[in-house]
């Protein structure tokens, strides 16, 4: 399945290139760069400052997809791994 803006909580985050863009820790807004690990609460983005952790449900992320789209995501929508993502319902997205 191809990436979209539709699908983009379901699938694989690792290799996206993201930027914080709000956060209950203001020393983690406009943290960028590419995610390089997740797991269930946490993505580690490799920025040009080196490896960052940053908590999944205190964060608004700007994902970039391959296709050039900007997608806004709250951070807490993505809790969870990437297998349990898939079975969850969201009734709006």
């Amino acid at each position: 399945m191809k990436i979209s803006p539709r699908n983009i909580i379901f699938h694989e985050l690792i290799g996206l290139r993201v930027e914080i863009i709000d956060s209950s820790n203001k020393s983690q807004i406009g943290i960028s760069g590419r995610v390089i690990d997740e797991t269930a609460n946490m993505l580690v983005i490799e920025s040009d400052k080196g490896r960052k952790m940053v908590s999944k449900k205190d964060v608004v992320i700007v994902f970039y997809l391959p296709t050039g789209e900007k997608v806004k995501v709250e951070g807490k929508v993505i809790v969870g791994r990437p297998e349990e993502r898939l079975k969850k319902k969201f009734r709006r997205w």
